[in-house]
C-alpha cells in the first residue's frame, strides 16, 4: 500500500472515530427521554404466591356440650329477632388429650324469636342460636349450637330448641287481688262497720282485678354474666394448622346475674 493510501485511510478512521464519539451524548438523551406523558399506571410487579398448607380436619362431634357466658343482656321488655348475642366460653374443650376451644373463645349469637307475657295469659320467651365461633388466634369458623340449660337467676326454664320461657304471674295476681281485698275491706269496716267492710272488699277487689289486667307478667329475661351449657346440632370441622395455641386460655371473671325478684 502505497503511502497516500495509507495516510489516507488513517484520516478517514480519525473522522469515523470523532463522529462515533460526538453522538454518544445524544443517544443517551434520546434514550433517557420518555416515549410521552404517562397515561396509566405502571404494570404490577407480580410476586410469588405464598398459600398455607391446609392441616388436618379436626371434627367436634354434634352433641358436644360447651359452657358458656353471656356477655350482654336479654329481656323480652326490649329484645327483638335479629339483635346480636354475644358470649366467652368458661370451661375448655379437649380432643385427644389436646385443646381444641380453650377457654376465652368467642361466640356469637342471635335471637330468632322475642314475645312478651300478656296481660291476662301467655308467659314471656324468646328463642336464640349461637353462629360463629372465634378462637383465641382469630380463627373463625361457622358454627350452630342452642342452649340446653341456663343460671339466670330466676325461674326461666329452656326446652330442647333454645326456648328461655320466663315464669308465669298466676301467683302474683292471685296476691295482687287478695291483698287489694283485704285492703279495701279493712278501710270499709273502719268506715262503716260490717256492712262497709263487705263494700269495701268488692271495691278492693275490683281495684286488684284492673290492676292485673293492667300489668302483664313477669318478663323473660338472661342477665349479663348468667351461664349456659350450649349444645352443638352439627359437627363442628376445624383446621388442625390453626389449633396451636401459645395460651390455651384463662378463665374470665364471671359477672354475678343481680338479685332478682322470686
Amino acid at each position: 500500500m502505497s503511502t497516500v493510501a495509507r495516510t489516507f485511510r488513517r484520516a478517514l478512521l480519525s473522522v469515523c472515530t470523532i463522529s462515533a464519539f460526538a453522538m454518544i451524548p445524544t443517544m443517551v438523551a434520546e434514550a433517557q427521554q420518555p416515549d410521552g406523558p404517562q397515561t396509566a399506571a405502571p404494570p404490577p410487579i407480580a410476586h410469588p404466591a405464598t398459600q398455607r398448607e391446609a392441616g388436618r380436619k379436626l371434627t367436634v362431634p354434634s352433641g358436644t356440650r360447651l359452657a358458656v357466658v353471656l356477655e350482654n343482656g336479654i329481656s323480652t321488655r326490649s329484645a327483638k329477632a335479629g339483635d346480636s348475642l354475644y358470649f366467652h366460653t368458661a370451661f375448655p374443650v379437649t380432643q385427644n388429650n389436646q385443646i381444641v376451644i380453650p377457654v376465652g373463645s368467642y361466640l356469637r349469637g342471635s335471637l330468632l324469636e322475642s314475645k312478651r307475657p300478656g296481660r291476662i295469659k301467655g308467659k314471656g320467651a324468646f328463642r336464640l342460636r349461637l353462629e360463629s365461633l372465634i378462637l383465641p388466634n382469630g380463627y373463625t369458623v361457622d358454627l350452630l349450637a342452642a342452649p340446653r340449660s341456663a343460671d339466670t337467676g330466676g325461674k326461666e326454664t329452656t326446652d330442647q330448641e333454645g326456648k328461655v320461657t320466663g315464669s308465669g304471674g298466676k301467683g302474683k295476681d292471685a296476691g295482687t287481688v287478695a291483698t287489694t281485698t283485704v285492703t279495701g275491706a279493712g278501710i270499709g269496716a273502719i268506715a262503716g262497720g260490717g256492712k262497709g267492710a263487705g263494700i269495701g272488699a268488692g271495691i278492693g277487689g275490683l281495684a286488684g282485678l284492673a290492676a292485673v289486667l293492667l300489668t302483664r307478667g313477669p318478663e323473660a329475661e338472661l342477665p349479663r354474666g348468667s351461664t349456659l351449657d350450649i349444645e352443638i346440632e352439627r359437627d363442628l370441622t376445624l383446621d388442625s394448622s390453626y389449633v396451636h395455641f401459645v395460651n390455651t386460655g384463662q378463665a374470665q371473671p364471671i359477672t354475678p346475674p343481680p338479685v332478682r325478684e322470686q
